[in-house]
């Protein structure tokens, strides 16, 4: 049992290093994506929010659809509090042909998506962030005026089932934030499924 905690913990270090990426406290990395409406959306455009909840997400993972609903509903509870959440797909249609665009505009129909839901053509985006997986979070931290990692992970420590979750990590930090505390933890491991970038 040791040896397979001791080999996922450096599998998992491993992508971290090839990823490169952010640890909280940095300055979040800037992008500008389009998005399924058409419009291209910049980081900067959320500079008049609190922070934004920016998760990598893919469509045919089953770690993504078993957190769809959470997402959903993340940002339909904290949008109206400053923290809207930003969603980014960086998978290759190549490697991952359900990640298309054309496929992310209709998902977003089918679910109703009430957040942004940008493609990240090239990966580049995911790997200035360090995220290696989908679901993968990062709470984005406005308080200063410029964007910083507040908190880094999980969303929540069950990613198959919504009822059974005992420890809701980004629902924390947030309540953190809003205290005018720097979260605890401010990061967790993510688990779902590798993100398919080219090159990797």
């Amino acid at each position: 049992m040791k040896k397979v905690i001791l080999a996922s913990l450096l599998s998992f270090m491993a992508l971290l290093l090839v990823h490169g990426g952010l640890k909280p406290g940095d300055k979040a990395a800037s992008f500008s994506l389009k998005s399924v409406n058409g419009d291209t959306i910049s980081l900067s455009d959320y500079s008049n929010q609190k922070g934004v909840i920016l998760v990598f997400t893919s469509i045919p993972c089953p770690f993504s659809k078993a957190y769809e609903q959470r997402i959903i509903d993340l940002h339909n509870k904290y949008a109206s509090l400053g923290f809207p959440v930003v969603a980014i797909n960086s998978n290759s249609p190549e490697i991952s042909p359900e990640d298309s665009f054309s496929h992310m505009k209709l998902r977003t129909l089918e679910k109703g998506y009430p957040f942004s839901y940008l493609k990240d053509e090239k990966g580049e985006v995911c790997k200035a962030y360090g995220a290696t997986r989908t679901p993968h979070v990062y709470l984005l931290d406005n308080s200063n005026n410029h964007f910083k990692i507040a908190y880094m992970g999980a969303i929540d420590d069950n990613s198959l089932d919504s009822r059974s979750v005992s420890n809701r990590y980004l629902e924390n930090a947030l309540r953190a934030l809003s205290e005018g505390e720097r979260p605890d933890p401010a990061t967790t491991r993510p688990i779902g499924c590798i993100i398919k970038t080219k090159g990797l």
